[in-house]
């Protein structure tokens, strides 16, 4: 790669990240940004991450890509607003997780010849640039939707930039992309803010539910606390693929309804066991970025030190750690410390070195 001049419209999570591993891996790249709002903009260039605060005006003419980096429908609004701007040969790409939208506005603005869809298959609940991180698409899908004007050079040079960031690049329709992340995305944190709401209204006033909530409900609402705004847009962008799953779910809930009414047994444990199995080939899996957890569970006394003997003992034994986590309250997990490991013989040699303190 030759020099790279690379401009952001928009930067928050996503936008903060992509710019933050572009800079860290490729620091001869050149970036501009522009953001609503000047405190992100302006910590950006304090942190060396971009190079020049602008507005959308001739400075984006020099960029080989742009990100839009909005929710999704403003990047509609704001591709059009950069249209001018657009230099003969340079790449411009968004973040959003729906692609017909956008695809759509760029056939009706005329640039399907420079645009290339994208969608970095990873974030948080926390939104903004003070959560950016340089690691966040470490080892993360990130789907390639392009049009049918990309060429074969435009889709090269985008995929390589794309494997800059330490994501993994996958080729799909829009189409495809937009039914797909409905069902393993979209419609997920519906559910997840349906839930978190029903427990709202079910609870008594004295909070019981809300008291003993513990890992399970924690886990699978955890994306409820994501950005209003964003799924609102999401919601309303990429409208027919919900609906049409969240149909399918609605009848399967009533079906599930029934056979709990009914106390059938064998049925449900098969609706039970269908779904450990089908969870399990993905936690199993081997493709991309999705592989088995090497966790260790621990006890841990409550007293000072403790934590850090723990971790004394795993790295002087030359052990590495992925991640840790403490389990404050817990309804399926045994012991208070979960420690992550890259792999099952760092697992093993860490529970060889624990002893008595590995929850088994």
């Amino acid at each position: 790669m030759n020099t790279l001049t690379v401009g952001f419209i928009g930067l928050g999570l996503i936008g903060g990240s992509i710019a933050k591993v572009l800079k860290k891996n490729r620091p001869d790249i050149y970036t501009i940004a522009y953001n609503r709002s000047e405190a992100p903009l302006r910590q950006a260039v304090a942190d060396g991450v971009i190079d020049k605060a602008s507005q959308i005006d001739e400075s984006f003419l020099a960029c080989d890509f742009i990100f839009l980096c909005t929710p999704v429908e403003y990047n509609s609004v704001y591709l059009e607003k950069l249209t001018p701007f657009i230099k003969k040969g340079c790449i411009v790409t968004d973040v959003g997780s729906v692609k017909g939208y956008i695809h759509h506005t760029v056939e009706q603005l005329g640039l399907e010849d420079c645009f290339i869809g994208g969608h970095p298959m990873a974030g948080s609940e926390k939104t903004g640039y003070s959560n950016a991180s340089d690691i966040l698409l470490e080892n993360a899908f990130y789907a390639i939707t392009p049009t049918k004007s990309t060429t074969n050079d435009m889709l090269a040079r985008y995929i390589e930039l794309v494997k800059l960031t330490g994501a993994i690049p996958v080729v799909l329709e829009p189409e495809h992309h937009d039914y797909s992340v409905a069902g393993i995305s979209h419609v997920p944190h519906i559910i997840a803010a349906s839930l978190v709401n029903l427990i709202k209204h079910s609870d008594d006033e004295n909070g019981t539910m809300k008291l003993l909530a513990a890992g399970g409900f924690k886990d699978i609402t955890r994306i409820a606390s994501s950005s209003p705004e964003m799924w609102e847009q999401i919601c309303t962008t990429n409208t027919d693929a919900i609906v049409k799953l969240l149909g399918d779910y609605i009848d399967y809930l009533t079906r599930i309804k029934n056979i709990v009414s009914s106390k059938e047994h064998a049925a449900l444990n098969a609706f039970f066991d269908e779904a450990r199995q089908y969870r399990n080939s993905v936690a199993d899996g081997r493709r991309g970025p999705i592989i088995s957890e090497h966790v260790v569970y621990c006890t841990i006394q409550d007293r000072e030190g403790a934590l850090l003997d723990i971790i004394s003992r795993i790295t002087a034994s030359h052990i590495s750690i992925k991640n840790l986590a403490i389990v404050n309250n817990r309804d399926s997990e045994e012991g208070a410390l979960k420690i992550f490991f890259n792999d099952e013989l760092d697992k093993l040699a860490a529970i060889n070195v624990l002893g008595e303190s590995v929850v088994q």
